[in-house]
């Protein structure tokens, strides 16, 4: 349930094993698009894609050599890229789909689709449709514009804008020659604002505008996982990298571990959450940062295992990781 990012590779995943399987898509399939900035790591989505027999670099877009920051007090910095890019999401989500069985329109009901199913796999995202609703939920309203320059980009490459408090931030992210994904998430639902004072600063124009809530709670607070004949996958059960908003990777990750425990729900509960153990420190420290209750000295021991975590898998992160960088964050 539900043709994103997690949904769609496990059609793909899935197509040509033992299992009798259809996807379903709540949006008709005229307006069935892929809501985010469309940035990615490379060498990790080339290995997802591999696995399906598809060639990633037919999607890809723009290959980042550097990151510019602006910090809201000033400070500017670059970070060194190797591997983040920009990539055509929603054709790629389309390729997954490929020859599969989908069902575009007003998604069936549970009771409906249990009496059908052996197992509903909701990849629902942060509607969670099939899942038991979350007793405390913790989230960012985003906002973004595609835009066209005709006079020349802003930026050659990716250039972000941290806000105050670490409540979200302001991105920009090139899509070639002439276009663009500029928007921004914030807690203190800034987002909008930020975006159009880039847009009214820098100019072009606004070829679609896109919105919705992403799902900072991490797996350990988006408990059950699976519930009856419904197990969750993706960002449903809070696979959302809270320190980036990053959503991509880590669904299909979960997707994937999903494959390995499909028979035995218990199993993957516990392999999420062995997998995504570092996420709840990170939402701890953002958290802790947004509500103005970080103290660097308690939350040490978070900065240190998000700093270890990241720099071991840096390749993972697609940019270079040092720590100078996340203490100007920290600090925001």
């Amino acid at each position: 349930m539900g043709m994103g990012v997690a949904g769609s590779y496990l059609m793909a995943r899935l197509r040509d094993s033992e299992h009798d399987v259809a996807g379903y898509e709540m949006m008709p399939a005229e307006r069935h698009d892929s809501i985010c900035a469309w940035g990615t790591i490379k060498p990790v989505l080339s290995e997802f894609c591999s696995k399906v027999g598809i060639d990633f670099d037919r999607f890809l877009i723009h290959d980042g050599k550097r990151m510019r920051v602006r910090m809201g007090s000033g400070t500017r910095f670059d970070i060194g890229l190797h591997g983040l890019c920009t990539y055509d999401k929603l054709g790629l989500i389309k390729e997954f789909m490929r020859g599969s069985d989908i069902t575009y329109g007003k998604p069936p009901t549970l009771a409906t689709l249990e009496k059908e199913y052996d197992m509903i796999v909701d990849c629902t995202g942060f509607h969670r449709a099939y899942l038991p609703k979350l007793s405390e939920d913790f989230f960012l309203p985003t906002y973004e514009y595609k835009v066209e320059y005709d006079d020349g980009v802003p930026y050659d490459d990716f250039y972000i804008e941290p806000f105050p408090g670490m409540s979200g931030y302001f991105w920009y992210f090139p899509l070639g020659e002439k276009w663009a994904h500029i928007g921004a998430g914030d807690y203190n639902k800034n987002h909008i604002k930020a975006t159009d004072d880039f847009l009214q600063k820098h100019g072009g124009r606004i070829i679609k505008t896109k919105g919705r809530p992403i799902r900072l709670a991490t797996p350990n607070r988006c408990k059950p996982f699976y519930s009856g004949k419904v197990v969750g996958v993706g960002e449903s059960i809070g696979t959302v990298y809270a320190l980036l908003g990053e959503g991509i990777i880590p669904s299909m990750q979960c997707a994937e571990i999903f494959l390995a425990n499909m028979n035995d729900h218990a199993a993957y509960e516990r392999a999420v959450d062995d997998h995504y153990r570092v996420y709840g420190r990170v939402f701890n420290f953002v958290r802790a940062k947004i509500h103005k209750e970080f103290s660097f000295v308690r939350s040490l021991p978070d900065f240190m295992s998000i700093f270890r975590y990241m720099k071991k898998h840096e390749d993972r992160f697609g940019m270079d990781i040092r720590m100078a960088d996340l203490i100007k964050v920290a600090r925001a």
